[in-house]
C-alpha cells in the first residue's frame, strides 16, 4: 500500500514544542503532564503521531546540552504514550549515546533501559502509523542499506537489519570497553562507538570524584550490555530475527560471530555474571534448529512431527512393527540390485547418484552421518550375501558386486566425506581468520565413518566372505596382525603367503577388505587394525613362509617384465597401491613392444577385476592408453593408430568381458571409453585388410579383428541391443534420453569441460594420477565421418525396410562377394542366392572355389552391404532356396570372417520381427531346433518362480500335434547363436548378441522367450535355471496388468501386511530374498518380486502409467495400514463397535511409520523404473491432476475418517519429496538439479494456487491439508536449499494459506528459508505472531 507523503509542519510548530519541553525542564513538571500536554498541541497541528520529528527534536535537545534526570523522564514518558517510534528513538540514541559511553555513562546505561523496556515490543510497532516512513528514517539514520548492501529495502528488511545492528553496536561496544576489541580480525568497529573528538570541556572531565564513581558505572554498563545481548539471543523474537541475519546476511553474521567467540574467550566481566558463561553465551548463536521451530499447535502437526522425529536407524518402533531397520535404507538396496542389471550400460557414475542417495536418505531421515554410512555399508553387504550361492549364468555379477562393494561404495563414502571438506576450505579461504576454527571442524564426518566401522564388526553374517575372496580376506587379517605384532613386512611378503602359513586363528572377513579399501582412499590409517576385535590374535605369527615369489614388490624393486613366470605373478595378483599401477602404466607407455603387451596384458588382469583399491585408476590408464598422443616425427597419411594394433587388441579383448564392461559402467567410465573407441573404430574400419600382426600368442592379427573387438565393444556402451520396438512409440514414447554415440560425446564433453571448476573437483584432482590427463576440447561426431554414416544406416535399418540397392555400384559387387563367400556350395546349384536391386540384376558372383574367399575391402564397406547381404538370405530362407541349417552356417561364416557383422544382424533381424512381415518359422526339429524336449518343464518352473506374486502364467501348450512356432527372422538369430560354442573365442560375439537375443523375444509374442530358454537350456543345461528366470519375465512384457500385480507384491511383501498376522515380517528380506534362485536343495524356489520387478522394469514400454498405479497402490497400502493389516471382515467388526477403529489397532507412530515405509518404496520405485524425467512428470502432471479428479482414498477410506486421509496426505508427501531428492539431489551438486527450479517451483504454484481457492479440488480436504503441510514441511526440515529456488512470491501465498490453517510456525519456517526476498515478509510474521 503506497504511503501519502505527510505535509511538514511549519517550523514554528516545533519551536513552541522546544519551548513548552524547557518550560517544563525548568519547572520540574510532572512527566506525564507535559507529555499529554504536548500530544494534545500536535494533535491540533494535525501531527501524525507517532512523530518522527518530534524523535529527532527530544534526542537533539538532550545531547548533550540537557543531558539531566528530567529530560530523560520526558524522553521515556513519550515513548510510553507513543507519540515518538521507540524504535527510531532508540536507533538516533544509539548514534549519540553509545560512541560518549564513557564520557555519560549513565546516559548510557539510561539508553540500555530504554533498549530493554521497548525495543522488544515490535508488535505495536509494526502495525502502527506511519511504520514505512518510519524505518526508512531509521535507515537514514543508522545507515543500513549502506552498511550491508541488500538488494532489498522493505521495512522487515530493516527491521532485521535495525536488531542486528544495534546488538553488534552493544558487543563492540563491551568489547573496545574491555580493550579486547584489537583482537578482533579488523580490530575496529563499523559501527559509532567512540567520539568523533575528545570532549574534553565536558562538565565531567575533570572530576576526580566523578571519575571514580564513573569507572564503578562503566563495568556495571558493560555487564549490563552483555546482558542485554544475552536476552535478544535468548527474546523468541528477536532470536528468530537475528535468525534470519543469520541465513541471510552470512558474511556479516561471520564478522559477529568472530566478536562474540572474543568476548566469551578473553571478557573478565563476563566471567563475573552468575547467570552467564562463556559456554552458554556461544551456545546460543550455535543451535539454529530451533529458532524457527517450536512445537505444533494442532494434532495434524504433532502426528507430522511424530515421523519426523523417528530418525534412529535401530528404532524399536520399526523393529517390532515388521519394518525393521534395514527398511531404513531400501531405497539403497533398490538401487544397488537395480545397477547389477549386467544388461544394462549406464553412462552416469554409480558413485556420484549413491552419494546423493545416501545424501538424500540421511536428510528426509534426519540421522548423524554415522548411522547413514553404517545404513550404506549394510546394504552393500547385503548385495553381496544375495550373490554368495548364486545360479550359474552367462552374466556373471559376483566380481561387480564386490565393485560395488568395495569400490563404488568406498568412493561414494569418500565424495561425501570430501565434499564436506571442500565447503570447509572453501570457507578459509574466504576467511583466512577462521583457520583455526575450521581445523577443529575439520573431520566430523570421517569420525563418523570411523565409528560406523568399527560397529560394522557386529554384523558378523553379513560380512561373511564369498569362497572366491576369502584368501583375499585372510591376507588382509594377516596384514593387520602383523603389524599389531609390530612387523615390518613388504607387500612381496603378504604375496607369499599361502592357506598354509596362515594362523589358525587368522580369519578374515568383508569388514577387512572394507577397511583396506577406505585406507587406499584415506579415509583412515592403519590405526584401524588396532581397533578392538579388529583381529583375533596377534600372538600366533606367520613365521614358515616359503621363499619369496616374483610379484609387485619385485617390480617396484627393478624388476622387468621380461619372464613369464613374473609376468603371470602380476596378472594374477592386484596391484595393492596407485604407485604399483602408475609403474605399469610407465613400461605400458615407455617399455619395448614385448614389454607394453605384457603391461596391457597385466592392466587387463586382476588389478582391474579385483584391484579394488586402485580400480578407477586402472580403468582410466586404460582409456588413456586406448588413446596415445601423436607422435612428434608422424608423417605420411596412414594414422599413427595402425602401430599400436597388437597393443590395442590386448586391451580390448581384455576389458570386453561382461562384468569389466559393468565396472567401466558403474565407475561412470563410459563416456570417456566410448570416446578412445571411436577412433579406433574409424582408422582399423577404413583400414583395407593387407596387413597383418603376430602378438604373443602366435594367432595372426588383422584389421578386421582389432576394428571388430572396438566396434562390438562401443556398442555394447549404450542401448543397441534394444529392440527397435522403443524408437517407435508413437504417443507413448519412452521415458529418457536413448542413448546413443553423439549422447556419450556430449556426456564426455560436459564432464571434461566442466570438472575443476569447483572446491570438490580440486580435491577429487588429488585423487587421479598425475600421468592421467584427458584434453578438454570437445569431440563431435563430425571427427568419426564413416561412423557416423554407419550409426545413421542403422537407424534408418530400424525405421524402414530397405532400399537403394543399385547393381553394379561397389556395395552391390561387395554384397555378391559376402554371398558368395557364405553360400558359396549353394551358389553352385541352379537357385544362387542374390540380393534385391533397384536395376536389373545378372549376378556372376557364383564362385567354383573350394577356398575360403577372403575380401580385401575396409570393414566399413562390410558393414554398409551387411544388410543387403541378410535381407537376400533371409528371403532366399523364406522361399525355400535356402535351408535354416545352411542359413545359420552362412551367417556364422559371416560373423566369423568379421565379427562386427553381428551388430548389423540384430539391428536388421530385429528390425525385421517388429515389422512382421515374414512368415513363421516351424521349431519340428527338423527344418529349426525344437524346444519340445523341456518345453513343458519350462513352464513349470516358470509358475514356481511367480508364485510368489500371484501373477497367472499364460499356457505353453500347443495345440495338437502342430509345432511351436518362432518369427523367421528371430528363429534365424536364435539358430545363428546355437552354433557357437562356448569357449573363450566365443565369448565376445555371445556377449554382443546375447543379450540383444533376450531383448528381442522379450518384445516378441508369448511364448517365444520360453522357447528361447528350452532351446539354449538344452545346449548349455547348467544356465538352465537361469534361462528360466529370464523367461519368467517376459510374463509382465505384455501384460499391465500383470505388472501392476507385481507392484502390489511389493508392496504388501515389503510392508508386511497379511490376512493373517496383524504383523508380519517385511522389509528389505521379503522384497528382494536372497536374489534369483535359492540356496537350498530343491530346484528354482519362488523369486521375490522386488527382483521380478528390478529385471523387467525396462522392458515395459508405457511406464507413465507406473506412476498413477503405484500412487494408488500406495493408498490401498494406507488403508491396510490403517487398518493394521486386518482382515477385512474384523475391519467391519471394529468398525460397527462403540468407538470404532479410532487409530487402528497400532499406535500412530508405527501406523506412520509404515506409511513413510510405503512411501519410500514408491518413490524408489518411480525413480528407478523412469529416473529424473519420470519424476519430473509425476510433479508437474500426476500429482495435480491426481488432486484434483479426486483420486486417492475409496469410500471406505472416507468412511474411516480423518485418519486414513491424514495418513494418505502424509504418504503422499513422502512419496513426492523422496522423488524430488532420490532424481534431483538435497543440494545442486549433481546436474539434474539444475531442473529441479523450474519443476518444483511449477508444483509449488500448484499448491498456492489451490491454497488461494483459484482451482477447485476433488480430493479429500484432510489429505490435502496433510498433503501440503507434510510437503512443505519435509522441505523445510529436509532440503532447505529447495525453499530458496522458488519465487519467493509463491513462499509468500503459501505462507499466508498456512496461516489461514493455524501453521504459523510452518509459515515462518518456508519464510525464513526464502532468502533475501522473503527475509522482510519472515520477520513481519516473527513480530505479528510474537514466536
Amino acid at each position: 500500500m503506497a504511503v501519502v507523503p505527510l505535509q511538514r509542519p511549519p517550523s514554528h510548530l516545533w519551536d513552541s514544542v522546544l519551548h513548552l519541553t524547557k518550560s517544563a525542564q525548568d519547572k520540574n513538571s510532572d512527566p506525564l503532564l507535559w507529555a499529554l500536554q504536548l500530544s494534545s498541541s500536535l494533535n491540533s497541528a494535525a501531527v501524525s503521531l507517532p512523530s518522527v520529528e518530534l524523535a529527532h527534536l527530544l534526542v537533539s535537545h538532550i545531547c548533550w546540552a540537557n543531558h539531566v534526570p528530567i529530560t530523560w523522564k520526558f524522553l521515556e514518558k513519550a515513548l510510553t504514550v507513543k507519540i515518538v517510534p521507540p524504535m527510531l528513538v532508540l536507533a538516533l540514541l544509539s548514534t549519540k549515546v553509545v560512541p560518549n559511553r564513557l564520557i555519560h555513562p549513565a546516559a548510557y546505561r539510561l539508553y540500555m533501559e530504554l533498549l530493554k523496556r521497548h525495543t522488544l515490543l515490535f508488535a505495536s510497532q509494526l502495525n502502527g502509523p506511519n511504520f514505512q516512513k518510519i524505518m526508512r528514517s531509521i535507515d537514514d539514520v543508522l545507515q543500513l542499506s549502506k552498511q550491508y548492501g541488500l538488494p532489498v529495502c522493505e521495512p522487515g528488511v530493516l527491521l532485521v537489519e535495525f536488531v542486528f545492528s544495534i546488538i553488534w553496536q552493544l558487543l563492540d561496544a563491551s568489547l573496545d570497553d574491555e580493550r579486547l576489541l584489537e583482537l578482533t580480525p579488523d580490530k575496529s568497529s563499523r559501527w559509532p562507538i567512540r567520539p568523533q573528538d575528545m570532549e574534553i570541556d565536558g562538565p565531567d572531565s575533570f572530576n576526580e570524584k566523578r571519575s571514580e564513581q564513573n569507572e564503578g558505572m562503566k563495568k556495571a554498563n558493560t555487564a549490563m550490555a552483555i546482558e542485554i545481548i544475552v536476552e535478544f539471543l535468548q527474546n523468541k523474537v528477536t532470536s528468530r530475527i537475528l535468525y534470519l541475519a543469520r541465513r541471510n546476511m552470512l558474511s556479516h553474521w561471520g564478522g559477529f560471530i568472530q566478536r562474540l567467540q572474543v568476548l566469551g574467550a578473553h571478557s573478565s566481566v563476563l566471567r563475573t555474571l552468575k547467570h552467564i558463561t562463556p559456554e552458554s553465551l556461544l551456545q546460543l548463536t550455535s543451535d539454529s534448529r530451533r529458532l524457527l521451530t517450536r512445537e505444533g499447535k494442532t494434532i495434524s502437526r504433532q502426528e507430522f512431527h511424530a515421523v519426523l522425529s523417528f530418525g534412529s536407524l535401530m528404532s524399536s518402533a520399526c523393529q517390532s512393527h515388521g519394518t525393521t531397520s534395514s527398511a531404513f535404507w531400501l531405497p539403497i538396496d533398490l538401487f544397488l540390485e537395480d545397477a547389477m542389471d549386467g544388461t544394462e550400460v549406464a553412462a552416469i557414475s554409480a558413485i556420484e547418484t549413491l552419494a546423493g542417495l545416501v545424501k538424500a536418505l540421511q536428510a528426509i531421515n534426519g540421522i548423524t552421518w554415522h548411522n547413514a554410512f553404517l545404513g550404506l555399508w549394510i546394504a552393500a553387504l547385503r548385495l553381496i550375501q544375495r550373490e554368495r550361492d548364486p545360479r550359474e549364468g552367462p552374466i556373471p555379477r559376483l566380481d561387480t558386486c564386490l565393485c560395488m562393494l568395495l569400490s563404488i561404495t568406498t568412493l561414494a563414502v569418500t565424495n561425501i566425506v570430501e565434499e564436506e571438506e571442500a565447503e570447509l576450505l572453501k570457507e578459509t579461504e574466504r576467511d583466512p581468520s577462521n583457520q583455526g576454527k575450521e581445523k577443529q571442524a575439520m573431520g566430523k564426518r570421517r569420525r563418523d565413518l570411523i565409528t560406523c566401522l568399527q560397529q560394522l564388526g557386529d554384523q558378523e553374517a553379513l560380512l561373511t566372505t564369498p569362497q572366491s575372496v576369502c584368501s583375499v580376506a585372510n591376507q588382509a587379517a594377516a596384514k593387520a596382525m602383523m603389524l599389531r605384532s609390530g612387523l615390518s613386512v613388504t607387500n612381496g611378503y603378504y604375496e607369499s603367503i599361502s592357506v598354509n602359513d596362515m594362523p589358525i586363528n587368522c580369519t578374515g572377513n568383508l569388514r577387512h577388505l572394507i577397511v583396506e579399501a577406505c585406507i587406499a582412499r584415506n579415509l583412515l590409517d592403519t590405526s584401524a587394525y588396532f581397533w578392538p576385535g579388529y583381529v583375533r590374535s596377534s600372538n600366533q605369527v606367520l613365521r614358515n613362509v616359503s621363499g619369496q615369489v616374483p610379484g609387485w614388490s619385485s617390480l617396484m624393486k627393478g624388476s622387468p617384465l621380461t619372464t613369464s613366470s613374473m609376468v603371470n605373478a602380476l596378472v594374477t595378483t592386484p596391484a595393492s597401491s596407485l604407485a604399483e599401477i602408475e609403474k605399469i602404466y610407465e613400461i605400458a607407455v615407455n617399455g619395448s613392444d614385448e614389454e607394453k603387451i605384457s603391461a596391457a596384458t597385466i592392466l587387463c588382469g586382476a588389478s582391474l577385476v579385483r584391484g579394488w583399491n586402485i580400480q578407477e585408476h586402472t580403468c582410466l590408464f586404460i582409456i588413456r592408453l586406448l588413446s596415445p598422443p601423436v607422435p612428434a616425427d608422424s608423417s605420411g597419411s596412414d594414422s599413427h593408430l595402425i602401430s599400436y594394433a597388437s597393443f590395442f587388441n590386448v586391451l580390448l579383448v581384455g576389458v570386453s568381458s561382461i562384468d569389466i564392461v559393468q565396472i567401466f559402467s558403474l565407475l561412470g567410465l563410459v563416456p570417456l571409453l566410448a570416446s578412445a573407441l571411436m577412433p579406433i573404430c574409424e582408422v582399423f574400419g577404413s583400414s583395407i585388410p593387407n596387413l597383418s600382426w603376430a602378438p604373443t600368442t602366435g594367432e595372426e592379427l588383422s584389421c578386421h579383428a582389432v576394428f571388430s573387438n572396438a566396434f562390438t565393444l562401443l556398442l555394447r556402451l549404450w542401448r543397441f541391443d534394444h529392440p527397435p520396438l522403443e524408437h517407435m512409440m508413437g504417443d507413448l514414447p519412452t521415458v529418457g534420453t536413448q542413448v546413443g554415440p553423439e549422447y556419450l560425446l556430449v556426456l564426455r564433453n560436459t564432464r571434461l569441460s566442466s570438472f575443476g571448476t569447483s572446491a570438490m573437483d580440486r580435491i577429487k584432482s588429488r585423487r587421479v594420477s598425475k600421468f592421467i590427463t584427458f584434453s578438454s576440447d570437445p569431440i563431435t561426431m563430425d571427427s568419426f565421418p564413416k561412423l557416423k554414416l554407419w550409426y545413421q544406416q542403422h537407424q534408418k535399418c530400424i525405421c524402414s525396410t530397405l532400399s537403394g540397392l543399385v547393381s553394379g555400384t561397389p556395395v552391390h559387387q561387395i554384397v555378391d562377394a559376402l554371398l558368395t563367400m557364405m553360400f558359396r556350395k549353394i551358389n553352385r546349384s541352379s537357385h544362387p542366392v542374390t540380393p534385391a536391386t533397384s536395376g536389373s540384376s545378372n549376378s556372376s558372383a557364383s564362385g567354383t572355389d573350394e577356398s575360403p574367399i577372403r575380401i580385401k575391402v575396409p570393414a566399413w564397406d562390410i558393414l554398409e552391404a551387411t544388410p543387403f547381404v541378410l535381407d537376400a538370405a533371409l528371403t532366399a530362407c523364406a522361399h525355400g532356396r535356402l535351408s535354416p541349417r545352411e542359413l545359420a552356417t552362412g551367417l556364422k561364416d559371416l560373423a566369423d570372417y568379421l565379427p562386427a557383422t553381428l551388430a548389423t544382424m540384430v539391428s536388421y533381424f530385429s528390425a525385421e520381427v517388429t515389422r512382421g512381415i515374414w512368415k513363421p518359422a516351424f521349431m519340428n526339429g527338423t527344418d529349426w531346433p525344437s524346444p519340445a524336449a523341456n518345453l513343458s518343464i519350462v513352464e513349470q518352473q516358470i509358475k514356481k518362480i511367480l508364485a510368489a506374486t500371484g501373477v497367472d502364467m499364460p499356457s505353453l501348450a500347443v495345440g495338437g500335434s502342430a509345432p511351436a512356432t518362432l518369427p523367421l527372422p528371430f528363429a534365424a538369430l536364435i539358430s545363428l547363436t546355437i552354433t557357437y560354442k562356448l569357449d573363450k573365442a566365443s565369448e565376445r560375439s555371445l556377449t554382443l548378441i546375447g543379450p540383444a537375443l533376450n531383448a528381442l523375444a522379450a518384445g516378441c509374442p508369448w511364448p517365444c522367450m520360453p522357447i528361447l530358454a528350452s532351446l539354449w537350456a538344452q545346449k548349455v543345461k547348467r544356465w538352465s535355471d537361469y534361462l528360466v528366470f529370464s523367461a519368467s519375465q517376459t510374463v509382465f512384457h505384455h501384460n499391465g496388468d500383470a505388472v501392476v500385480q507385481l507392484l502390489k507384491s511389493c508392496f504388501t511383501s515389503t510392508l508386511g501386511l497379511s490376512s493373517s498376522h496383524v504383523y508380519s515380517n517385511g522389509g528389505v528380506g521379503a522384497l528382494l530374498g536372497h536374489g534369483f534362485g535359492s540356496h537350498f536343495s530343491g530346484g528354482i524356489t519362488p523369486v521375490a518380486p522386488g527382483i521380478l520387478y528390478l529385471r523387467v522394469h525396462r522392458s515395459v514400454r508405457d511406464v507413465m502409467f507406473m506412476t498413477e498405479e503405484i500412487l494408488s497402490i500406495l493408498m490401498l497400502s494406507v488403508r491396510d495400514i490403517a487398518s493394521s493389516g486386518l482382515p477385512r471382515e474384523r475391519v467391519e467388526k471394529l468398525k460397527k463397535t462403540k468407538y470404532g477403529m479410532r487409530y487402528g489397532q497400532v499406535s500412530l507412530t508405527a501406523a506412520m511409520a509404515r506409511v513413510r515405509l510405503a512411501a519410500s518404496l514408491g518413490a524408489s520405485l518411480v525413480w528407478i523404473s523412469g529416473g529424473s524425467s519420470l519424476v519430473q512428470s509425476l510433479i508437474k502432471e500426476t500429482l495435480p491432476s491426481w488432486f484434483i479428479s479426486g483420486h486417492g482414498l475409496d469410500q471406505e477410506g472416507r468412511e474411516s475418517g480423518g485418519m486414513v486421509a491424514m495418513l494418505g496426505g502424509y504418504a503422499v508427501a513422502y512419496f513426492a519429496v523422496l522423488c524430488g531428492t532420490f532424481a534431483w539431489g538435497v543440494d545442486s551438486a549433481s546436474p539434474a538439479s539444475k531442473r529441479r527450479p523450474k519443476v518444483l517451483g511449477v508444483h509449488l504454484e500448484f499448491l498456492a494456487s489451490a491454497i488461494d481457492g483459484k482451482i477447485s479440488l476433488g480430493c479429500d480436504w484432510a489429505m490435502w491439508r496433510a498433503y501440503v503441510s507434510g510437503f512443505v514441511s519435509l522441505m523445510v526440515a529436509c532440503t532447505q536449499k529447495w525453499v530458496l529456488e522458488v519465487d519467493v512470491e509463491v513462499l509468500k501465498r503459501l505462507s499466508k494459506g498456512l496461516r489461514h490453517w493455524n501453521e504459523e510456525e510452518l509459515a515462518l519456517a518456508l519464510l525464513g528459508l526464502g532468502g533475501i526476498g522473503a527475509m522482510g515478509a519472515a520477520a513481519e510474521l516473527v513480530v505479528e505472531c510474537e514466536f
